[in-house]
């Protein structure tokens, strides 16, 4: 999902400015040529494959996960540290926003049962509010989806997720 996402984003971007310069050649008197449509319509197809190709390489290692166990569940959102919280540490567990900017709030009991992994990446994305902590997780665009994700947590964790 994250690179029809990113292909049709780049393929939208890239139509824009080759019409933009199509008209630009045409104000200026210059006409193109058949050669010249072919070209455009090769670029239209090739360049946005190759762009989103080249974007999620970069990104791959760096993209939001979650993975849930027996003891709990470890996430981390996109370029950030890992975080492990027990399925007995976790007060409330939901949705905020739609679409391919979902995000999974997850709240412990308390901001010290949750551990923060080292590694690579900024520090976990948390949100403080009235005194309560909650972490957040980009999962609009996870395989097989946010809703799935929740219903999955739900089973695991009945009492505490709204």
């Amino acid at each position: 999902m994250v690179f029809v996402t990113v292909l049709w984003v780049v393929a939208v971007v890239w139509a824009v400015c080759r019409g933009l310069y199509v008209l630009v050649l045409l104000g200026f008197g210059i006409r193109p040529s058949a050669a010249d449509i072919v070209t455009i319509a090769e670029s239209l197809l090739v360049v946005p494959a190759v762009v989103a190709c080249a974007v999620l390489l970069i990104a791959w290692n760096r993209l939001g996960w979650l993975h849930s166990s027996v003891h709990g569940i470890t996430f981390a959102a996109t370029g950030r540290k890992a975080v492990s919280v027990p399925w007995s540490a976790i007060a409330a567990v939901g949705l905020r926003h739609t679409g391919p900017f979902t995000e999974l709030v997850v709240t412990p009991t308390s901001e010290h049962v949750a551990t923060v992994q080292s590694g690579p990446g900024r520090p976990p994305r948390v949100r403080r509010r009235g005194g309560e902590s909650a972490y957040l997780v980009d999962v609009g665009l996870m395989s097989p989806g946010p809703k799935v994700l929740l219903a999955e947590l739900h089973r695991r964790v009945p009492a505490r997720v709204p």
